[in-house]
């Protein structure tokens, strides 16, 4: 998880001082001295340290508390408040919607922090809700630029414009926006030019783009590596323009990532995004709230539900809206019981838990999970393994499959499939061995006649989830049976409550 050991660190302060004997002003002490140093060495500034030690003193005054009080909830309580305050700004940032006229938001950033790639993850967020975004790169400082985002773009399918000939960023900025609003882009993202607080002449450029484009939006791209230098960088931004949200890169193992957190919240500018990978959807939407949580090890469950969903609805809403036979003879069947699963299925059910990211991430957002519980690797070779299950199934015949007898896939077939998807023989044995523990599961499993295949996905994904569960993590959340209620209570996918969770534990499934 972003800022994992950080976070791994408050919440053991916090734990021993639940476990002490007397809560008293030594063990508060301690347990402050103990966050001070956690924080100090994620690179959070020395005044922002003492401000957030200094507030918890003063919200928990033990001499003025009434007896019987419960003084461990009560400092557990203000140290998340006061971690949340460290982190928000105060103020929301401006958000994209679906108007008359289209949204331009402009990129401005650091040399080298990942704006042009996050330019493009921007998009792509954007994209799959359903607006039609597009990127301008008015990058002509650095070769190769227009290259990049013209690389990126493609990958990510968003409409791009760009010259190799002209060299005035002004002019590109401005007549990509009156070619991409005639195309019909809702949402217009102009790229620009990297550059430090020191080089005036680029700083004069960007002003000059900012005032021919009159973006609604003016995003500061900064790399979470620089720590505390964030804030100056940040100050000079928005000295000269209206900076308006910050997007965080290069979050993913880096500690000092608090320092540069904190640095730009002290700007009071709203941290929107924080860049979790190189991929183009290792994009994570920044909650101060939900992040805290996370942090201390509390879970976001409501937000891993959301992110269940995020993957799962787009694709059962278009299938809805197609009426597509094979999804509605399955869901008739379904409603009866007795269904059974095909290779193809498990197949698209392995691309959405792919698009999900890693299982760390995903458990990162249930109660109790820290950093030590997951072992080192476990989340690459988790995705690696369905990967190597994905590249048996491409070298499988339509017949093969969408079969739904086990027998068909015979020996002769087996050393077929292994020789064209340049895997071992055990390889697919192994993965047909996982497929008939889902068909088993999918068997028994029965849904309303007015049920959405986008609930039954989710349920399969969180029963993945489940399977992917460290010992220590499930059983202090009670197990499976703690863990659907604890769904429940969070406004998750009351469906979960119905499967049976004494079958197997199987991966995942869809529809």
């Amino acid at each position: 998880m972003v800022l994992a050991h950080l976070g791994s660190s408050i919440t053991r302060a916090l734990v021993r001082m639940s476990s002490a004997t007397v809560v008293d002003e030594k063990a508060l002490g301690d347990c402050l001295n103990e966050i001070t140093r956690a924080l100090l060495q994620s690179d959070v500034r020395f005044e922002t340290v003492r401000g957030v030690q200094a507030n918890i003193r003063n919200i928990v005054s033990l001499d003025t508390l009434a007896a019987g009080t419960n003084k461990r909830r009560i400092i557990q309580r203000a140290v998340f408040s006061e971690l949340c305050a460290m982190l928000d700004p105060g103020k929301p940032a401006f958000v994209p919607t679906k108007a008359n006229k289209p949204s331009v938001v402009m990129f401005v950033g650091l040399q080298g922090s990942g704006k042009t790639t996050t330019c493009a993850k921007y998009a792509r967020h954007y994209h799959r809700k359903g607006f039609r975004p597009s990127l301008v790169c008015a990058d002509t400082f650095r070769a190769g630029a227009f290259d990049q985002l013209k690389q990126n773009a493609t990958k990510a399918r968003i409409p791009f414009y760009g010259s190799y000939m002209e060299s005035d960023p002004v002019k590109i900025a401005v007549k990509g926006l009156e070619t991409l609003r005639k195309e019909g882009s809702d949402l217009i993202i102009i790229d620009t030019s990297g550059r430090h607080k020191q080089e005036a002449a680029l700083f004069e450029e960007m002003r000059q783009v900012a005032q021919a484009t009159k973006p609604d939006l003016v995003i500061f791209v900064m790399d979470a590596s620089i720590g505390q230098a964030a804030f100056g960088q940040a100050q000079a931004f928005k000295q000269s323009v209206s900076v308006g949200a910050v997007i965080v890169t290069k979050m993913d193992g880096h500690a000092n990532g608090g320092g540069a957190l904190s640095a730009v919240a002290a700007t009071k500018s709203p941290v929107i995004f924080i860049g979790t990978g190189e991929h183009m959807d290792n994009l994570e939407v920044f909650d101060v709230k939900p992040f805290v949580s996370r942090l201390l090890g509390m879970g976001d469950v409501a937000g891993l539900i959301h992110k269940i969903q995020d993957v799962v609805m787009p694709a059962a809403a278009a299938a809805d809206d197609q009426h597509q036979q094979p999804d509605n003879q399955l869901l008739a069947q379904l409603a009866q019981g007795g269904t059974l699963l095909t290779l193809r299925s498990m197949y698209e059910q392995f691309q959405y838990l792919l698009k999900m990211g890693p299982i760390g991430q995903l458990l990162s957002m249930l109660p109790g999970f820290t950093s030590e519980l997951m072992a080192k690797g476990q989340d690459k070779e988790g995705q690696a393994k369905i990967k190597r299950y994905m590249t048996i199934m491409d070298s499988m015949t339509d017949a093969e499959l969408d079969s739904t007898n086990p027998k068909l896939m015979n020996e002769s077939r087996v050393i077929r499939v292994a020789r064209g998807s340049g895997r071992q023989v055990k390889d697919v044995r192994a993965m047909l061995e996982e497929y008939k523990r889902l068909a088993k599961m999918w068997s028994k499993m029965k849904i309303p006649k007015n049920g959405k295949m986008s609930h039954l996905t989710q349920n399969m994904n969180i029963q993945h989830l489940i399977k992917n569960l460290p010992p220590q993590v499930l059983k202090q959340v009670g197990g499976i049976g703690g863990l659907q209620a604890l769904m429940k209570q969070m406004g998750g996918n009351n469906d979960m409550t119905k499967m049976d969770p004494g079958g197997d534990r199987p991966p995942s499934k869809r529809r």
